[in-house]
């Protein structure tokens, strides 16, 4: 670790190694050399003079890049990808004269954006699924667990601490939606030329159309993708960089959401995230234990929603066939939205991992709180027994204030079940009306609905993606 420059915390802190790999100088410059590989083997192919000893050549050389040559070169002529075009030709002087052929500096720069991105997207998939995963063994773990349900962050009808985990999971599961639809619709640039009209194949096939409609096609298969996009400018669209990252920003939406659900929760003593045995709350308070993992999920959730704006801004403002105010731009907000939600991913496998639940402490805040939610039940109840249902319902509303303001006012327990059973209107005595506070009385349908969300909807997809089950996050901090 350097200390005398500034280093990444999404490098340093968050991101892992794998994902850390995908955005690496080393992989750019792999994937050029591939490049070059299919567009050599791909003319080779369609009839140019290009020979077996200079495609094996190249093939012998694509992993041992020989960075220094590169480094120096640039230094020279100012442009990466011909210092690299030289640096492969000095490794392969057989194959030099046909590297890079007929193709302009998009064709390794754009097509490897493509093609990194969807690496990064596979992994965000992959961690992904195993959060979904994780959450469905705490729903189904809890599915039958009363606990106060909360709107405006006011106590409201019962749901159990299940049924809280599939609203987590359902909007992981509608992320998941996108992201396979925009990454099965990822495609290559191919190679169009300078500005996208494939005129320097015109001159290398002589003007033999059929032979350049087999170019795209003939590369994206070498590289592992369906097709190319259709038409271009000089690069792809830079709305495909918008598409990817509202992906990215959506998942970070809904780590967020839970992450404040749990954050919440945890002040008030019900659910907590992990805590090793070792980890300081507070440098002062050496009590605390915060939800600094949650905490954190929050804070690069919010970098990568902003962040988001930077490719939609950047594709709006391309002039015509292309302008280059993308580069600087797509190096940092591309490369950081990747790291930052898998460091967001890598946080929620921890925490959903660990949850640590607190029945007791959820069924006595719940306990404080049901006489006001069976208020309905109660009433139906007196009416059955001979009560006028309109009397009754002015009668329990003031009583409820007024238990209210015992709970409020004077920091008593809630008394509402011993000031209805002292009104003979009800005809209900306190034993009567203790038997109506079980709590499973009032969480409606939720386990059945833990239940079937879990059968129906969530595992077809674990089952149709078994091999990437399994993933464990490592944190750094």
């Amino acid at each position: 670790m350097s200390t005398d420059r500034y280093q990444s915390p999404l490098s340093e802190r968050y991101a892992s190694k794998e994902m850390q790999y995908i955005f690496s100088p080393d992989m750019k410059f792999r994937t050029w050399r591939r490049l070059w590989i299919a567009l050599a083997e791909t003319e080779k192919e369609l009839g140019l003079d290009i020979t077996d000893e200079q495609i094996e050549e190249l093939k012998a050389h694509k992993d041992d890049i020989n960075y220094e040559v590169a480094r120096e070169r640039e230094k020279i002529v100012r442009h990466d990808v011909m210092s690299h075009v030289y640096a492969y030709g000095v490794q392969c002087p057989k194959a030099k004269p046909i590297i890079h052929l007929g193709a302009t500096s998009c064709y390794v720069g754009d097509n490897t954006d493509i093609i990194v991105m969807t690496e990064g997207l596979k992994l965000v998939r992959r961690k992904l699924i195993n959060v979904i995963a994780q959450l469905a063994v705490f729903a189904d773990k809890y599915k039958d667990l009363p606990t106060l349900a909360f709107t405006h962050f006011q106590p409201a009808q019962p749901t159990t601490v299940g049924k809280r985990a599939t609203l987590w999971m359902q909007e992981f599961m509608l992320d998941l939606e996108d992201l396979d639809h925009v990454l099965s619709t990822m495609k290559l640039l191919g190679s169009k030329g300078t500005t996208g009209t494939q005129a320097s194949f015109l001159e290398l096939f002589d003007g033999d159309q059929e032979k350049i409609d087999r170019i795209d096609p003939m590369i994206a298969e070498k590289m592992g993708f369906k097709e190319c996009y259709p038409v271009s400018g000089q690069t792809y669209s830079r709305k495909v960089d918008t598409r990817v990252c509202n992906v990215l920003a959506g998942i970070a939406a809904s780590a967020h959401k839970m992450s404040n659900d749990i954050r919440l929760l945890q002040h008030l003593k019900e659910v907590e995230e992990p805590f090793e045995k070792t980890q300081i709350g507070s440098s002062a308070m050496a009590y605390k234990r915060n939800p600094m993992r949650s905490e954190r999920i929050a804070s690069l959730s919010r970098y990568v929603m902003i962040d988001a704006l930077n490719p939609a801004i950047t594709s709006a403002v391309q002039w015509f066939e292309r302008t280059l105010d993308d580069s600087a731009n797509k190096r940092l907000s591309i490369a950081e939205g990747f790291l930052a939600t898998d460091g967001i991913l890598d946080l929620c496998l921890n925490v959903t991992d660990g949850l640590k639940v607190y029945p007791k402490v959820i069924e006595k805040r719940l306990r404080s709180e049901l006489p006001f939610m069976a208020t309905e039940n109660i009433m139906m109840d007196a009416v059955k027994a001979g009560g006028d249902r309109q009397e009754l319902h002015e009668k329990i509303r003031t009583l409820s204030m007024e238990a209210g303001r015992n709970v409020k006012e004077e920091g008593k327990d809630n008394n509402l079940l011993e000031l209805i059973a002292a009104d003979p209107s009800f005809n209900l005595t306190l034993e009567e009306l203790q038997q109506t506070m079980d709590p499973a009385r009032y969480t409606g349908r939720s386990a059945l609905q833990v239940d079937k969300f879990l059968k129906t909807v969530v595992q077809p997809v674990l089952d149709a993606n078994k091999e990437e089950l399994g993933v464990k996050a490592e944190i750094n901090v």
